[in-house]
């Protein structure tokens, strides 16, 4: 990778980022919302993750980060309220476990003995790498769902890639695709984009993305389906190596926050809608809600569903049990991030 080309990817990271030490809510104002972890100071907020740098060190320029997986769940670009209790250990625990499937592809996970992860977040916190990310989620779908049943539907294309004619919702694809979209700034809707953008946003890297991630799908896939379960669509994202500048697997991988899995047999019976994600969240919400203004608090019975759904997955692919996770009855009892963006 020339010294060009990393420049450019880091300053459209740092554009992404805006103002790291900063949570947006869903109507424009600023959180400060963090947790008190000796020897770590909060330096960035997404959706669901929040970053920490070593105490006196910047984002832009410290060597390691802890990732910090909250109980947050969003939909349709908003963070809903209550959170989902125990969401962050199960989605760490899931991603940690496909990282250790996904042997010989780069990943961004540190194992320093001389660092602790806090008592506060252990279990769903990850102590990872400082990476210079590309602005692309890179997906791949190996099924017809989702947006991409809706961009079919009007030119029997996705993302540019042509797709043969009478396909069906939840159709397995002739071949798996790489659809990626643009990370837009925060406040923006993600803009599915074809590889060619992708050659004009990041350069010959490009090539590399699509590459490893039709890779780690088709590996994630087959071990999947031995299980029963079929990877309908995931998405990855990658960051050079600050170090090496080598192309590295980051922040969460194949779990139920990014990915589309279904039961096989369900699959193969015709059933195509129920996944193992927040599903559940996304379908009680366009029942309930017409997507202005705020959302409604969801109901502690949809909490408990998707809370499950998680679970399940995780027990079904590892093969352990005993993840329990215990709902409020009241859904005000639940760990709450108003909006964070």
């Amino acid at each position: 990778m020339t010294g060009g080309a990393r420049a450019t990817e880091v300053d459209l990271r740092n554009h992404l980022l805006g103002h790291p030490s900063h949570t947006l809510l869903n109507n424009g104002s600023v959180s400060t919302e963090e947790l008190t972890l000796p020897g770590w100071t909060h330096a960035y907020s997404g959706k669901v993750r929040d970053l920490y740098v070593e105490s006196g060190r910047e984002l832009d320029t410290a060597e390691r980060v802890l990732m910090v997986a909250s109980d947050r769940v969003s939909a349709f670009d908003f963070v809903l309220e209550p959170g989902i209790p125990g969401k962050g250990e199960l989605l760490t625990t899931l991603s940690l476990w496909w990282f250790d499937q996904l042997g010989g592809i780069p990943n961004h996970l540190l194992v320093d003995g001389d660092i602790q992860i806090p008592d506060a977040v252990a279990g769903r916190a990850m102590l990872a790498k400082s990476l210079d990310m590309f602005p692309i989620e890179c997906v791949v779908r190996g099924y017809l769902a989702g947006s991409a049943w809706a961009e079919y539907q009007q030119s029997r294309s996705i993302c540019g890639v042509e797709l043969p004619e009478g396909l069906a919702f939840g159709d397995r694809l002739p071949e798996p695709i790489y659809t990626p979209a643009w990370k837009a700034p925060q406040g923006q809707h993600d803009e599915n984009i074809t590889f060619e953008r992708t050659v004009e946003l990041v350069g010959p890297v490009a090539e590399e993305l699509r590459r490893l991630s039709l890779e780690v799908y088709s590996r994630a896939a087959a071990i999947a389906e031995a299980r029963g379960i079929l990877l309908a669509d995931t998405k990855f994202e990658f960051g050079a190596d600050r170090q090496t500048g080598v192309t590295t697997l980051a922040d969460e991988v194949l779990t139920s926050d990014s990915s589309r899995y279904w039961d096989a047999a369900s699959w193969a019976a015709g059933n195509r809608k129920e996944s193992f994600d927040k599903q559940t969240v996304r379908n009680w919400l366009v029942a309930h809600w017409d997507k202005s203004g705020t959302p409604p608090v969801l109901p502690p019975e949809i909490v408990a569903q998707t809370a499950a759904r998680y679970r399940e997955l995780i027990e079904r692919l590892t093969g352990s049990a005993g993840f329990d996770v215990i709902v409020p009855v009241d859904p005000a009892a639940a760990t709450i991030c108003e909006g964070c963006e």
